[in-house]
């Protein structure tokens, strides 16, 4: 097993730019597009607002974002990671949130590299981190037999890849990134706690991970030592403590270099959680199919298996969190707002009288033919009697169904404008867009203040 560990960590240092494929590149700058939008938005939240608020007398030289704050890199970290999950708009299918782990911790380490961090190191090392936070999950035997445990795995596997993008940045060699890899398996944590009364935990867990990965990276780069068994079968090992009964270890380096996980991870185009995002599009493709205006629906059922609806099954809308997690409100938010993009989850919207009347006729049942990792089956009955069902297994912003370019920049400016004025806004999209270009990516800088 400590020849898979190694291999990461080789894998981490040797991998070159010119080694990743163009169309890899390309979606790695749609990511990084993506996450610098929900994270400027982000940071206009309430969580992001008042964690700010607990470094306002430290002082540093790493931005906060879309502010003028700035503080230590491993407090910018957690800051921009936070901000970056605050609203359910980052990306998806990765560790699971990888972006709004990854480039936080990135961007930190830049900031404290001590030489320009070209564009293409730069989304080398995304790439990178990406790779790692992904692995570290398969490796836990996936995604809802991990977080089926109870164990939030944009935290608990994404500590990985930040401590993977940090190391590449910081060019630490192979030895180092193997003991940053075990020092972020001690920082490792996360639970789902926060399913249950819609608490804002779930937002702190993507900053705490870039803030843990990049401190890892820190420690091993001045010579402190990381476990090299850390994968392996033996008493307190990550697998054998966090996935004890589904851990698949040859995950680690199954077809590393070849298969790369990025290629799997989604954009989302609703701010919602993505166990949410099929039902939303199967809900709209049976409003078209059966042509029947909103006011002629008498109710949805919606199959989904057990892991989905413990997590995407809840009631309560009373706090953006509770509603983002909740797949009967998302349906409603449909039908009664005609979207799911963030305005319908603002607390005018969530507290629109119709939707308590619309979520009292969306019923969820859980299926237990239904396989943990496939998506729900959506039934509309109207109101003459007509019924169709539909499962869309491929969601709207899924690589198999990606958002185009168009719809990307769209959502990119809805987010960005929020704090920024537009002229900004597209200066910053044009530096990305051509991000492979820039000789040094601390430049962005001025345009995230």
């Amino acid at each position: 097993m400590t020849e898979r560990m190694q291999r990461l960590a080789k894998f981490c240092v040797e991998t070159q730019f010119e080694d990743l494929p163009p169309a890899l590149v390309e979606q790695a700058k749609r990511h990084i597009l993506d996450t610098f939008g929900a994270t400027l938005a982000g940071a206009d939240s309430e969580v992001a607002k008042t964690a700010r608020q607990v470094f306002e007398d430290e002082t540093g030289g790493t931005l906060v974002w879309s502010t003028r704050q700035r503080v230590g890199a491993a407090q910018a970290a957690m800051l921009n990671g936070i901000a970056a999950h605050a609203l359910e708009l980052d990306d998806t299918g990765g560790c699971d949130h990888s972006g709004a782990v990854v480039l936080p911790a990135v961007m930190a380490a830049v900031s404290m590299a001590g030489q320009p961090v070209s564009g293409r190191e730069f989304i080398t090392a995304v790439v990178i981190g990406y790779e790692v936070g992904r692995r570290v999950l398969e490796a836990c035997g996936g995604y809802s037999a991990h977080n089926g445990a109870g164990w939030h795995s944009t935290a608990t596997c994404g500590v990985f890849g930040a401590a993977a993008a940090s190391a590449r940045i910081f060019r630490l060699n192979a030895g180092q990134t193997l003991s940053a890899l075990g020092i972020a398996g001690s920082f490792s944590g996360g639970l789902w706690a926060f399913i249950h009364d819609g608490s804002q935990s779930k937002k702190l867990h993507s900053g705490r991970a870039a803030e843990g990965g990049l401190l890892a990276a820190r420690f091993a780069q001045q010579g402190i030592s990381g476990p090299t068994r850390l994968f392996e079968d033996v008493w307190g090992g990550f697998l054998q403590t966090l996935a004890a009964t589904t851990s698949t270890p040859e995950a680690l380096d199954a077809d590393l270099g070849t298969v790369w996980k990025l290629a799997r991870c989604s954009i989302k185009p609703y701010a919602s959680c993505r166990g949410t995002h099929s039902a939303i599009d199967a809900l709209g493709l049976l409003l078209d199919q059966l042509n029947v205006p909103v006011d002629q629906v008498e109710d949805i059922q919606v199959s989904l298996c057990g892991f989905l609806q413990n997590m995407c099954g809840g009631q309560d809308v009373g706090t953006l969190a509770a509603a983002q997690m909740s797949l009967a409100y998302a349906l409603a938010a449909r039908l009664v707002h005609g979207h799911c993009r963030l305005q319908a989850y603002d607390d005018e919207a969530r507290n629109d009288p119709r939707i308590v009347q619309w979520m009292s006729r969306i019923r969820l049942e859980a299926d237990p033919q239904l396989s943990e990792d496939g998506e729900p089956v959506v039934t509309l009955r109207t109101v003459d009697g007509r019924q169709a069902s539909l499962c869309v297994e491929v969601p709207l912003g899924a690589p198999g169904n990606a958002l185009s370019d168009v719809a990307l920049e769209e959502k990119f400016f809805s987010l960005a404008e929020r704090v920024m004025p537009r002229g900004q806004a597209e200066e910053l999209m044009g530096q990305l867009w051509r991000l492979e270009e820039l000789e040094s990516v601390l430049s962005l800088d001025r345009w995230l203040t």
